[in-house]
């Protein structure tokens, strides 16, 4: 189709894969033919009553406490339309907390902490809410991985310079290279940091900080308090019924299809980062995690000159990467990591199978030679 990224390609490995199914896409045209706006339990309730289902189903899946899921009558999950309204929802909750905690805190002295490795997300989030955001600094001999002596050193020197960091939006697995923050010591420096939010939902905190509710959207069920409305567990007032396509989804793959394909795309990875080990025209720039390979090419290094500088480098890596864009037949995007130009690598689609994996190596094998030809030409 003309115009179109086609995202379920078997060599589509670019961002991460967000496969479509064709259980996915009954469920889209079932949702589309009615009319389930979704802004409170009355206007449609099988589609509250669904996601809440399907959210327990997807708590259980992942190994949570009862006391996370709607049938606890505690907990309960909410399908965000996407991660970035995830993270600007909970930071809202995390401010409105903190600001009933301590009516007379100055929200410019309110301070959102991340990694250098953080999604955007974070960082859009402070511009939206007019607060401050601090990217703490990782390193490579970490994985990049957030360490509990790096937050203590900050909000030791944040506290001292009369700032309030109030929330940590840590991170399993990273945009750019899939790091995984150090939450076990996380935990232990939040241990003397009560105030401070660990980017982990809570419905009832949620529910209170975006509960605006005029005359029009009041109900006896939810006067009541018997029912969920799902307008005060996000920022938009209505929602699309979501829910009923992650129930076809799950009703038909089930859990070990999920997990199977999770497994397939992991394995499809450690094979193209043994491939890339086996070459000696690229390196693995980070160790690989679940289905992400973080990798670039290292150029010839004849003996006795020295090796080539990261800008050289940098533009070696460029170069190769614009004759793969070139091509048709495959897709990978490019990152920075402190400063180095790498590539992406995430098989996930549906479709792909090790033959796609081991056919995108000769590709970069083949463009590799060319590119550094080009390169030597040009230096």
């Amino acid at each position: 189709m003309p115009g179109i990224t086609h995202w379920q390609h078997p060599s589509f490995f670019a961002y991460f894969p967000t496969a479509s199914t064709l259980e996915g896409t009954i469920a889209d045209l079932y949702a589309s033919s009615v009319s389930a706006p979704g802004f409170n339990w009355l206007c449609s309730p099988a589609a509250t009553e669904l996601e809440a289902i399907t959210m327990d189903w997807a708590a259980k899946l992942f190994g949570l406490d009862e006391v996370f899921m709607a049938s606890s009558l505690k907990g309960g999950g909410v399908i965000q339309p996407t991660a970035s309204d995830s993270c600007l929802t909970a930071v809202a909750a995390a401010r409105s907390r903190f600001s009933k905690l301590h009516p007379e805190t100055h929200l410019q002295n309110l301070v959102i902490y991340g990694t250098t490795m953080t999604h955007s997300l974070g960082a859009k989030a402070a511009l939206i809410l007019g607060l401050s955001f601090r990217a703490l600094e990782v390193s490579r001999n970490d994985a990049y991985s957030l360490r509990g002596e790096t937050l203590e050193k900050a909000l030791k020197e944040d506290r001292a310079a009369g700032k309030i960091p109030f929330i940590l939006i840590a991170t399993v697995g990273t945009t750019s290279s899939c790091a995984i923050d150090n939450i076990t010591e996380i935990e232990l420096v939040v241990k003397e940091y009560p105030e401070l939010w660990i980017h982990i939902d809570a419905a009832t905190l949620l529910t209170d900080a975006l509960d605006v509710t005029p005359e029009f959207l009041r109900t006896k069920h939810s006067e009541e308090g018997t029912v969920i409305d799902y307008r005060n567990w996000q920022l938009a007032l209505g929602k699309r019924f979501r829910a009923l396509k992650l129930w076809f989804v799950l009703r038909s793959y089930g859990a070990e299809g999920y997990r199977a394909h999770i497994r397939k795309g992991i394995k499809q990875a450690e094979l193209f980062a043994t491939r890339i080990r086996e070459s000696k025209k690229f390196e693995i720039v980070t160790p690989p995690c679940f289905a992400l390979v973080v990798f670039r090419m290292v150029g010839n290094v004849t003996e006795g000159s020295p090796p080539p500088s990261l800008a050289q480098l940098n533009s070696l890596n460029r170069l190769f990467h614009r004759r793969v864009s070139a091509r048709p037949d495959i897709f990978i995007i490019q990152t920075d990591i402190e400063g180095m130009y790498c590539l992406r690598f995430v098989p996930g689609a549906e479709r792909t199978e090790d033959r796609h994996i081991e056919a995108a190596v000769r590709l970069f094998e083949e463009e590799a030679t060319k590119a550094l030809r080009e390169w030597e030409e040009k230096a």
